[in-house]
């Protein structure tokens, strides 16, 4: 393992108070913290960060980009970057899947009877693997723009045994272009990276049938320079840096449910998860 990696851990960890140094120089993780460090399916996980942190996509452009105007995409990513981000979401997905789910009012029963479910931004493919294993009765199509993850994600479908129930398609997803077709919509981590926003949402209300339900599972970013001051909001802080190099920016929880409220959805709601996971959601 990289040294570095294990030192920035270390000394994130030390300052959090959550393992304690030894008088060798070395460090022991305080009860409990292998889980949250090590253990990638625990709802809890933030042992993939550091390598999000320290990949050259996050940080070693950013003052050349800044000047230059220069826009990175995920196209133009490393694969061992989207792999590592993907790793990261996996504690997105292991909290909104059931346990999230289960808070918004009849989407539980909806899937669990059997449903068409459309994910957005499905990346590596872990999420829509998971949702397909947790809801056997129903079919799934994810979406992403870009080939190397929908590429990643049919082996995940494939590894989980799901592939004859999960289509795949490459896609921008203010391309998107379905009517009435879907009872449910998900998309993780991934609304604040849409192109056009705007375009996307009124996508996603054209694709759903009547009754059905869009779940935007986001990072609640501060509404207020004051809110900017919590230790989870400075960790969306760090990751604001290279949202900015992609050209867009997280957004706090009441600009979805604006958005939502503008686009025809009605029941719009929100639930904080956890201090760095919100959920938003509306019914077409």
């Amino acid at each position: 393992m990289d040294p570095l990696y294990i030192e920035v851990w270390c000394r994130s960890a030390y300052a959090a108070e959550v393992i304690e140094l030894q008088t060798d120089g070395s460090y022991t993780l305080a009860p409990h913290m292998d889980k949250l460090l090590l253990d990638n399916d625990f709802p809890g996980y933030i042992g993939g960060l550091p390598a999000v942190l320290l990949a050259p996509e996050m940080f070693g452009t950013f003052d050349e980009n800044l000047e230059s105007g220069e826009r990175l995409w995920w196209d133009k990513c490393s694969p061992e970057f989207i792999e590592s981000v993907q790793n990261t979401g996996r504690a997105f997905y292991n909290r909104l899947i059931p346990n999230g789910i289960a808070k918004i009012d009849g989407l539980e029963d909806k899937l669990s009877q059997g449903a068409r479910v459309l994910e957005l931004a499905t990346g590596a493919g872990f999420g829509l693997a998971k949702m397909a294993s947790q809801y056997p009765k129903c079919t799934f199509v994810g979406v992403d723009g870009d080939a190397f993850s929908v590429g990643l994600a049919n082996d995940q479908a494939r590894e989980a045994g799901v592939s004859d129930r999960v289509s795949l398609i490459e896609s921008m997803l203010e391309e998107i272009d379905y009517d009435s077709e879907f009872d449910a919509c998900v998309i993780n981590i991934s609304m604040h990276e849409c192109r056009d926003i705007e375009k996307v949402t009124a996508n996603v209300h054209r694709a759903l049938k009547p009754d059905g339900v869009f779940v935007i599972s986001d990072f609640p970013f501060p509404e207020s320079t004051e809110g900017t001051r919590t230790v989870p909001a400075r960790i969306m802080c760090g990751i604001q840096f290279f949202e900015a190099l992609i050209d867009d920016q997280l957004l706090p929880t009441k600009a979805y449910v604006d958005l939502l409220g503008r686009h025809g959805f009605s029941n719009v709601e929100a639930f904080d998860v956890t201090p760095v996971h919100a959920v938003t959601f509306g019914v077409k």
